[in-house]
């Protein structure tokens, strides 16, 4: 059997395609760590170093390149080992050996709660200031745990437990963080492990006031900026907001940053750690990323709300706009008429005058009548509720009838109505624009060409609300280098993105998860698969030519042409024999009758002879009718014999032996 080319070319292209998407899936872990590589910077050397393990005895039994994730119960009886040391579950083939990461440089702040404890942190002990007694105190509970899922071994974090409560806790830095020459670095880690309803995961750096009380940490503690993801109902944010100081009378205001340029939403709702950086530059530039990948940029002269310097001018509150002030562009002509002919009191609508009353329309009945059946409730009072009337049903006379009642023509568009006659609009000779207030000097003015010169800062802290428990914190970092912070996470949360790749279901496991949550996108597969495989078959189907059609009035199957072919074989053979004996039979019948015919003949002749010219006449008159009736019969004869060879066919040998007699009685006949 040939394939057309165009088939041969479809079945190449689908496994192509096959092959292609399970090299990707095979390949992704291999992606997912190339990324973080190319992400933080970190050479071949660097990363085995990440993967290797502290545990000599553990290491021995494995190679240098493998890594595994604990179960939980592994882990769980890891927490308690030192700090970098990780136990091995046999069950597992992909281990990661976990170290607490150590800062590579200078910094103000570093904390991972790897040590389980939060003694470095103080929860507040105070109350909101602007909530129901019920719910103002700071009673919201803090733990230090392991990640639900994806977890590591030794690795732990700072878990918001409580929900529909607030949650206060702060600590202090190594140092005050002064905003002068130096870059600000603040990167921390957040991990929605139940998702998030209403609340947020953002810190504040609390200025250094001098009279800062962790305990008395509240909504109102002054801070210098404040940093991280926040979510209420369908708005997902990512804050980052500094408060400025006036240089005139000494206030603070707010100022909030751009929004990013990318849907938060997967970052609130997938479930995994997701790092968040903010980087402060002293000439007031600044950009935010989340894991690494940049997602905002500007400046905080220009890119935030309001505005950190004021307006030059202002408007002049004392100035108003003059009474006799035009300000249409467009006025009515002055000089229109309106026609004569133009009538204002014609209606819109007018009755149809061509419309007829449909036949059998019925105006003596009503539309509705009382009900026949209806009876009056037993507890009908005639004085307190008044004369008792049967409810109304459609008249049954209606139902047959194209309409009851009074017939009313239907409306249609007057063509003579025109509205309500108004001028034409010309340019306003008068016209003198859209009045403005005059401006002044604003007497608030002010230039501050440095906002990166906030207040300075000496405590971290987190404020929180949520609706949502399970909120999860780790690797606290403030530092000046960009570099260190990278370093920080390659230690730590690069980790935690390379064991949730490794456990992250295949793509087809994640396209059945998706299409449980949106039964709907069932649809989208299908058309999707489908149509290509509909459309390869359409186009790459081979198509047989025209030539190798044989067009029949009757094709009958190929086993019973061959049978009938056996059989006329057969009968032709038989037919033939039998051709065969009745000639010899007709020879020698056709011998005695020649002699017969020559002694007749000389009969005759002699008798010719006899007899005179009269006679001859006679004879030669036979002759010919006789010739004629021969020549009639041989024509008859010829006529008869398809119908002959048909009957043959039908009915077999004996038909044949009685043509071949009937045969032999006429040539006897014309002979006699």
């Amino acid at each position: 059997m040939k394939l057309d080319r165009g088939w041969i070319w479809g079945l190449l292209l689908l496994f192509s395609l096959a092959g292609a998407a399970a090299a990707a899936q095979e390949k992704q872990l291999e992606l997912d760590v190339t990324d973080i590589d190319e992400d933080m910077g970190l050479d071949n050397e660097e990363l085995n170093v990440l993967l290797e393990g502290e545990d000599e005895e553990e290491e021995m039994e494995m190679e240098d390149d493998e890594a595994t994730v604990m179960d939980e119960d592994q882990a769980d009886k890891t927490d308690g080992a030192a700090s970098g040391k990780a136990g091995v579950d046999a069950n597992v083939s992909f281990q990661v050996t976990y170290k607490t990461p150590v800062p590579t440089g200078e910094v103000y702040f570093a904390e991972t709660f790897d040590d389980g404890s939060l003694d470095r942190w103080q929860q507040s002990k105070t109350v909101k200031g602007d909530a129901e007694d019920d719910i103002a105190k700071y009673d919201g509970k803090w733990a230090v745990e392991q990640l639900k899922e994806n977890k590591i071994p030794g690795d732990k974090g700072l878990v918001l437990k409580s929900r529909a409560k607030h949650h206060a806790i702060s600590s202090m830095l190594n140092k005050p963080f002064v905003f002068q020459d130096d870059t600000l670095v603040v990167q921390y880690e957040v991990n929605f492990q139940d998702g998030i309803d209403c609340g947020g995961a953002y810190i504040k750096l609390l200025s250094d006031t001098g009279d800062l009380n962790l305990e008395q940490f509240q909504d109102r503690t002054a801070y210098s900026l404040m940093f991280g993801p926040d979510k209420c109902g369908e708005d997902y944010k990512l804050h980052f907001i500094f408060r400025h100081l006036n240089p005139l009378n000494k206030d603070t205001e707010e100022k909030h940053a751009k929004r990013v340029d990318v849907d938060l939403k997967k970052f609130y709702t997938d479930k995994k750690t997701h790092l968040y950086t903010l980087v402060l530059h002293p000439d007031n530039r600044y950009e935010i990323l989340i894991d690494q990948s940049s997602v905002s940029r500007g400046s905080l002269l220009h890119d935030v709300i309001p505005p950190v310097n004021p307006p030059k001018e202002i408007d002049d509150p004392s100035d108003s706009k003059p009474e006799d002030w035009d300000e249409r562009a467009k006025m009515p002509d002055p000089e229109a008429v309106k026609p004569e002919d133009w009538d204002e009191e014609a209606p819109a609508k007018i009755e149809d005058p061509e419309a007829l009353m449909p036949e059998g329309w019925l105006e003596d009945e009503p539309e509705f009548v009382p009900d026949p059946i209806a009876e009056k409730p037993e507890d009908w009072d005639e004085e307190m509720d008044g004369q008792w009337e049967a409810p109304q049903i459609p008249n049954p006379a209606c139902e047959t009838a194209p309409g009851c009642g009074e017939w009313k023509r239907p409306t249609i568009n007057n063509p003579q109505y025109k509205g309500k006659w108004k001028a034409p609009l010309v340019d306003n000779p008068n016209y003198q624009g859209v009045w403005k207030p005059r401006k002044i000097d604003n007497p608030d003015y002010f230039e501050d060409l440095q906002p990166f010169r906030m207040t300075p800062f000496k405590a971290v802290g987190l404020e929180l609300w949520s609706m949502t428990s399970d909120i999860y914190f780790d690797n606290f970092i403030i530092t000046s280098h960009k570099e260190v912070a990278d370093r920080w996470a390659s230690d730590s949360w690069g980790l935690k993105k390379l064991v949730a790749s490794a456990n992250e279901p295949g793509i087809f496991a994640q396209l059945t998860i998706a299409a449980e949550e949106r039964p709907w996108l069932w649809v989208i597969y299908i058309l999707t698969v489908g149509l290509p495989i509909g459309l390869a078959v359409l186009f790459c189907w081979p198509k047989k030519s025209d030539d190798e059609y044989v067009y029949k009035k009757v094709d009958p199957p190929r086993a019973d042409i061959e049978e009938e072919e056996d059989d006329e074989d057969e009968e032709e053979d038989t037919a033939a024999d039998e051709d065969k004996a009745a000639e010899g039979t007709e020879g020698a019948a056709a011998t005695e009758e020649a002699e017969d015919e020559e002694e007749e003949e000389e009969e005759e002749e002699d008798e010719d002879e006899v007899d005179a010219g009269g006679d001859n006449l006679g004879d030669d008159d036979e002759e010919e009718e006789e010739e004629e009736e021969e020549e009639e019969e041989e024509e008859e004869e010829e006529s008869k014999a398809p119908e002959r060879t048909l009957e043959k066919e039908k009915e077999g040998g004996d038909v044949t032996e009685e043509s071949h007699k009937q045969a032999v009685r006429k040539r006897r006949v014309r002979k006699d």
